[in-house]
């Protein structure tokens, strides 16, 4: 299974907070793939400078935990613009553009972007 980890998750994960059972086994199953796509970082790093969030410089290697980098191409780009306006998180949007594009399962707690009809694991 090929999981695309939404930014509050990977976050919770770092911190050791708790997410659902089912969510952390699949995280943890070393037969599947873990993805953190470039737009966390992002959203992490402009937080992080705007005082929002205070998170160690570890948090930016995401493959201490084993999980892998996805970065943002232009299909993901164009798709992300074009989703219908359910969700005005633009970093939420790339999330969910890049799951439907790369046929990921997206972990995450926000409801609303099962409005686009990606599939979701709730964290």
């Amino acid at each position: 299974m090929n999981l695309l980890l939404d930014t509050h998750v990977l976050l919770w994960w770092a911190d050791e907070q708790k997410i659902s059972s089912e969510a952390f086994a699949a995280i943890a199953d070393p037969d599947n793939i873990a993805y953190v796509s470039a737009a966390s970082i992002w959203e992490i790093s402009i937080k992080r400078a705007s005082g929002k969030l205070k998170v160690d410089d570890a948090i930016f290697d995401v493959r201490i935990d084993d999980f892998e980098p996805l970065s943002i191409s232009h299909d993901d780009a164009r798709l992300a613009g074009s989703l219908p306006d359910h969700h005005r998180d633009r970093f939420d949007r790339m999330l969910i553009a890049q799951a439907l594009n790369h046929d990921l399962l997206l972990v995450t707690r926000d409801s609303q972007m099962g409005l686009y009809g990606v599939n979701i694991l709730p964290a």
